[in-house]
Order: structure tokens, then sequence, then C-alpha cells
């Protein structure tokens, strides 16, 4: 099965950057006001979905569900549940990060959704890559400028950081104090992190 890539509006300045992270069997699913990315991204969409009170509705023979502006889910929650009914696994999410706090915070809650499926889930933004880290091992290249450990539920403790400016042994990183900020991988070394209790967001800084 090919990923999903899901699409929303938040801007995107860097678009050559974000093409990078697609794949030719890539499923795309464009978010309503995400539509305003299609020619920049230079791919076209699988599926489209929204109420379309950001973007005007399109005129296309492409699958297209219209969902009510007054819902639960977003729009982008809406396409995520939509693409693990129709069997994907792995995903890739771009334009959910941006101007609305109340949005982003609410995007990033998604990768907490996937993973309570089993499924696999990372965004992309202008600046940087996020990710969950928990079960199992996760790897940072010295390629980024920096990377942050971010607690954003319950209790997160056995962490460890290795080959990083700032190491860290059985660790524990509660959602009241965020000290895992801005640490850095040693020149010509990969960061590795483990966490044996609980779930991190990891944010890649390029």
């Amino acid at each position: 099965m090919s990923r999903c890539v899901i699409i929303g509006g938040a801007d995107i300045k860097n678009y050559e950057m974000i093409q990078k992270y697609f794949k030719k069997d890539d499923y795309f699913i464009f978010c309503d006001s995400g539509l305003k990315h299609e020619n920049k991204l230079g791919v076209s969409p699988s599926l489209i979905v929204g109420d379309f009170d950001s973007h005007e509705k399109p005129v296309t023979e492409t699958e297209t569900i219209v969902l009510p502006c007054e819902k639960d889910d977003t729009d982008t929650m809406y396409a995520v549940k939509e693409a693990i009914k129709r069997g994907f696994d792995t995903f890739v999410l771009v334009g959910v990060v941006g101007n609305r706090l109340d949005h982003t915070l609410a995007n990033v809650s998604i990768l907490l959704f996937l993973e309570s499926y089993g499924k696999k889930g990372i965004i992309v933004d202008d600046y940087s890559e996020m990710e969950l880290v928990s079960k199992e091992p996760v790897y940072v290249e010295d390629c980024y400028s920096n990377f942050s450990l971010l607690n954003i539920t319950g209790m997160a403790h056995g962490i460890n950081i290795e080959d990083a400016k700032y190491l860290l042994q059985n660790g524990e990183i509660t959602c009241e104090y965020q000290y895992g900020v801005s640490n850095e991988v040693l020149p010509g070394k990969k960061s590795k992190i483990t966490v044996e209790h609980g779930t991190l967001l990891l944010i890649k800084v390029r």
C-alpha cells in the first residue's frame, strides 16, 4: 500500500523542499483550502475533502467528499479517518502548521490519533519535521540544525538520548516541565532516542 499524503490549507513557502518528501505512488488527499497548493506542489489530488468554507468547491472529476460546515472533525481529521478506512498505514501531513495555533495543535494531535491505530505519521512544514517517539528507537541525523523532545500526552520516562550535545539517561519529561528543547546532534553522528514508557513529540529543525 502506498503512503497517504494529506495537504492542508496552512501557508507553505518552500514548495521545493516539501516536494522532496513525496514519492511517485503516494496517494494525495487535498483538504479544502489545501487546494491552493496544488499547482505549486506539482501533484494532483487522488481525493478531495472539505466543507469548502475557505475554498471554492472545485469542478472536477476527482472524487470529492463534501462535508457539512458544522461538525466535530476538522477537514484534516476527516481526511485521516477516511484514509485509515481505505487501508493506509503511513501518513505525511503538509500544510497543517501555520498561523492558527488552535489548528496547529489539533493537527499535531493527529499524530497521537494515528499511533492509537498503529499507524505512522509525520508532519512536515517549511522549517521542521515532526514525529512521535514511543516504542521504537528514532534517529536524528546531523543534517538537522537542532531537535527538541516535547511531552504532549501523559508521562514519559526511561528516556535516553545518545550522540547529542545534551545527553540523557533514564530521564523523565513531563507536560509541566519541557526541558528537552534545542538539542544538537554531534557532528558526523546520528543521535539515538529511545523512550521506555510513554510518548514524546520529536521536532527536527532544519
